[in-house]
């Protein structure tokens, strides 16, 4: 089973931008990345820049508007983010309860959903669905869809 742990860190969401975790916790982050690397449950991991470098697209009328950051109502947004493969729902809060999180940082623990999680009409609406999640990437050239 698929799960994402997704870091909040409290006050994230008004970070300046450019702002950088120190080389400790990046040190203390680290040894944990290789422990969930070594146990072979690690699939991806990124950290994110804070809000205040990012854009929020939103559809108001079905009409997209772009929002710059920072996001005056946000109240909790994401750092990063790990994926990870268990066996099980407590197994993934496990790991999560192992991070060298600090008391400003909370980890929400979902479950990705599986193609077989959906009813036959919804697996077949999104046929080709399995194949672009593992198609290669190449590097965008800043052009939208």
């Amino acid at each position: 089973m698929r799960f994402m742990m997704l870091m909040i860190p409290k006050g994230y969401e008004s970070a300046a931008a450019g702002t950088l975790p120190s080389a400790d916790a990046v040190a203390a982050m680290m040894k944990y990345n290789e422990e969930l690397q070594k146990a072979g449950v690690l699939l991806s991991l990124e950290g994110l820049h804070p809000p205040s470098m990012g854009a929020r697209v939103s559809f108001p009328g079905g009409k997209p508007r772009v929002s710059d950051g920072p996001f005056a109502e946000a109240r909790e947004v994401l750092g990063g983010f790990w994926m990870i493969n268990v066996a099980s729902r407590e197994e993934a809060i496990q790991w999560a309860s192992r991070c060298p999180g600090g008391e400003n940082e909370i980890i929400e623990v979902r479950q990705v959903q599986e193609m077989s999680d959906f009813p036959p009409d919804v697996q077949q609406a999104a046929a080709g669905f399995t194949e672009m999640q593992q198609a290669p990437s190449g590097k965008s050239k800043g052009k939208g869809a």
